[in-house]
């Protein structure tokens, strides 16, 4: 458990909506910090890479920082049973919905307003609001749980919600 997420208890379905509007906020907040390093690294790079080049440097350079943040603060009482190296990874592929909706928006900006390409700040701004409630649902589901995935059809079963990612899947039960 970390020292910087107080624990959550899931005690009653009320407290569970509790819990995840609490989660939605403190994703929100280190997404704001990741608009923050995700724009100031755009703007560090875009004279020395090109402004393209720039925007897809600096989305995993929020997204590597918003998922430390999120593994220590959002989700800090669940999902540290993971290597923290393989959670990376699983956070980085669970929100390429995210990364889709939020980039795509960018450089559709950028081709339809060319106002923004000189102050992408704009731009990067609309791309994140567009990705963000797709990535705080797919970081729940599929990187901060209490139980992984025990194979590849178990990811598929609960990222399609056909398993509850929180209840243990019948392989994961030892018979008598």
């Amino acid at each position: 458990m970390s020292e910087f997420a107080p624990p959550l208890s899931p005690q009653t379905p009320q407290s569970g909506k509790k819990k995840s509007l609490l989660r939605l906020f403190r994703f929100g907040m280190v997404g704001a910090l990741g608009f923050m390093w995700d724009a100031g690294t755009v703007y560090a790079l875009r004279d020395i890479i090109g402004l393209n080049a720039a925007v897809l440097a600096a989305y995993f350079v929020a997204a590597t920082l918003n998922w430390m943040a999120n593994r220590f603060w959002t989700f800090g009482d669940v999902g540290r049973h993971d290597h923290p190296f393989l959670q990376w990874l699983r956070f980085l592929s669970a929100n390429s919905l995210g990364f889709l909706l939020n980039r795509g928006t960018v450089y559709l900006l950028f081709f339809f307003i060319p106002f923004c390409v000189h102050f992408p700040i704009i731009a990067l701004a609309a791309g994140a609001l567009a990705g963000m409630f797709a990535n705080f649902k797919l970081s729940e589901r599929l990187v901060f749980r209490e139980r992984p995935p025990t194979s590849v059809m178990d990811l598929a079963e609960i990222s399609t919600g056909v398993t509850d990612a929180e209840i243990p899947c019948p392989a994961d039960k030892t018979d008598p």
